[in-house]
C-alpha cells in the first residue's frame, strides 16, 4: 500500500534530522522532515497531519489584486441557490457598494447570502462603527444575512487574539475564492501605488476543495449564530479539471494548528525552489530552523517580504530581525517596494504552490482561524512563478550591508510578535 511504503521515509528515526533525546524535547513535533518526493507522497503526508490530500479535479485560476472582484462578481451575479461571504475586514468603498448590489440583486431571486464579517478587522477595536452603519444596514435592509465572529464583549485579551482572519467567496457551493483580500479601498488598485496593496487570490471550481471551503464557512456561521446549511449548499462536486488540490482550515488551539503543519510541510517538501511572499515575515523558531537548513541543503530559498509601505511598524521590525540569521545561510531577502505587500503565497520546485490567508508569525499559526490552497500543479505554479519575477522588478534585495543587520529594537519586537502567539 502508498502509505506502508512511505512511513519509513517520513518519520524522522533515532540519530536522524528531527530526533532530539533531550528530556523535554522528544516528546515534540520535531523537524526538519526528510519527505519522499512528488505530488502522491506529499498527498499522504499531508493526509496524515491534517486529514486532507491533494484530490484531483479542480480547475483554478491565479487572480492578482483587483482582478479577484471582478470574476468574484461574475460568480456572484449567476448564483443560483446561495452566495457565502467570510472576511476579516469590509469597510464602505467602492468594491462594498458593487458587492452589494450584487447580493441584492441575488437575494431578489431567491438566492440565500450570508455573510460573517471578524469584528476586529471590520470595526470595534478601532471604535469606527462604519460597518454597522454603512455596510450591515444596507446588506439586512435587502435581505443578505449577516453576522459577527465572535463579538467583543469585555475585550478580554484571548478573545481579542482568537480572531477569525479568513477570507471565503462560496458560490452554489461549487466556485470558491480564498487569498489575502479584504472588502476594502486598499485591494481595488493594481499594487502598483503605496495607496493600493498587492495582493495574490484564488478562484477554485470543481473537486473537494470547494466542499471543505464551505464546511469552513458552515463552522464560523454556526458559532456567529447561523442556522445549519441545507444539503444543497454542499453538492457532491464535479470534476472540471486537472489540478490537484486540498483547502486547509485551521483554528486557534493549544498546540500545533493546522496551519503550522501545513506551513511546515509544505517548506519540507522543497527539493530545488522554495519561495516564500508573506506579508507578516516573522517565523517561529522552528519554522525559521526549517528555512536555514534548506537553505544548507542547497534548496534556493526566497522572501518576498514589504517594505517601506507597511501597516504595522512592529511587525516589520521583527520581519528584519529575522535577516541576519537567514542571508548567512544562504537565503535570499528582497522588500516589496511599490506598497504594502499582503499576499500569503509559496512557491516549491516546479509543481508545488500555496495560496491563502495564512501568515508566516507566531499569531497567524497559533491564533487566528486561517484557511490556505495547496495546489500539485505545474501550470499553475509556473503562472505564480511569473507574478514572482514582476514582483522582483519593483522590490528591493536586502543585504548584510543594506539592512539586513538586526538591532535592539528589532529584537525588542521580534520578543513581542512570538509572545502573542504563546499559550496562555
Amino acid at each position: 500500500m502508498e502509505g506502508e511504503e512511505l512511513v519509513d521515509d517520513v518519520l524522522p528515526q533515532p540519530g536522524a534530522h528531527g530526533w532530539d533525546e533531550k528530556e523535554g524535547q522528544r516528546h515534540e513535533m520535531k523537524g526538519p522532515f526528510h519527505l519522499p518526493p512528488g505530488p502522491d507522497a506529499f498527498s499522504f503526508v499531508l493526509f496524515q497531519s491534517t486529514g486532507v490530500r491533494l484530490e484531483p479535479g479542480h480547475r483554478a485560476e491565479l487572480l492578482e489584486n483587483s482582478k479577484v472582484f471582478d470574476r468574484m462578481l461574475e460568480d456572484i451575479r449567476q448564483a443560483k441557490q446561495s452566495v457565502h461571504i467570510l472576511v476579516y475586514i469590509w469597510r464602505p468603498c467602492g468594491v462594498s457598494d458593487r458587492i452589494i448590489e450584487a447580493l441584492q440583486e441575488r437575494v431578489s431571486a431567491g438566492v440565500r447570502c450570508r455573510v460573517v464579517v471578524d469584528p476586529v478587522g471590520s470595526e470595534e477595536v478601532s471604535g469606527d462603527k462604519d460597518f454597522d452603519q454603512k455596510v450591515e444596514r444596507r446588506l439586512t435592509e435587502c435581505g443578505v444575512e449577516v453576522h459577527y465572529y465572535r463579538p467583543l464583549a469585555g475585550k478580554v485579551l484571548g478573545r481579542l487574539l482568537g480572531r477569525n482572519h479568513q477570507k471565503l467567496v462560496i458560490v452554489d457551493g461549487r466556485i470558491g475564492y480564498t487569498g489575502g483580500f479584504g472588502i476594502w479601498k486598499v485591494w481595488e488598485g493594481d499594487g502598483l501605488h503605496p495607496e493600493q496593496w498587492r495582493d495574490t487570490h484564488i478562484r477554485v471550481e470543481g473537486g473537494q476543495s470547494v466542499c471543505q471551503m464551505q464546511l469552513a464557512f458552515s463552522r464560523a456561521w454556526q458559532e456567529s449564530g447561523g442556522s445549519l446549511l441545507h444539503p444543497v449548499d454542499l453538492p457532491d462536486q464535479c470534476e472540471r479539471g486537472p489540478v490537484r488540490a486540498g483547502f486547509i482550515a485551521s483554528v486557534g488551539k493549544l498546540g500545533m494548528t493546522d496551519a503550522e503543519r501545513m506551513v511546515r510541510l509544505v517548506i519540507a517538501a522543497a527539493r530545488k525552489r522554495l519561495w516564500i511572499a508573506n506579508a507578516y515575515f516573522t517565523p517561529p523558531k522552528s519554522i525559521m530552523e526549517q528555512l536555514v537548513h534548506k537553505a544548507h541543503e542547497g534548496v534556493d530559498v526566497r522572501v518576498l517580504a514589504p517594505g517601506p509601505v507597511h501597516d504595522v511598524p512592529l511587525i516589520r521590525a521583527s520581519q528584519r530581525a529575522t535577516y541576519e540569521e537567514l542571508i548567512e545561510a544562504g537565503v535570499r531577502i528582497w522588500e516589496y517596494q511599490a506598497s504594502m505587500m499582503h499576499a500569503k503565497t509559496m512557491l516549491v520546485d516546479d509543481w508545488l504552490t500555496m495560496v491563502g490567508s495564512t501568515n508566516m508569525d507566531a499569531l497567524s499559526l497559533n491564533k487566528l482561524g486561517e484557511g490556505s490552497m495547496v495546489l500539485a500543479d505545474k501550470e499553475f505554479n509556473h503562472k505564480l512563478e511569473r507574478c514572482w519575477m514582476r514582483d522582483f522588478q519593483h522590490s528591493r534585495e536586502i543585504t548584510l550591508d543594506t539592512g539586513g543587520l538586526t538591532n535592539p529594537w528589532r529584537r525588542i519586537a521580534r520578543r513581542m510578535t512570538q509572545m502573542m502567539g504563546q499559550d496562555r
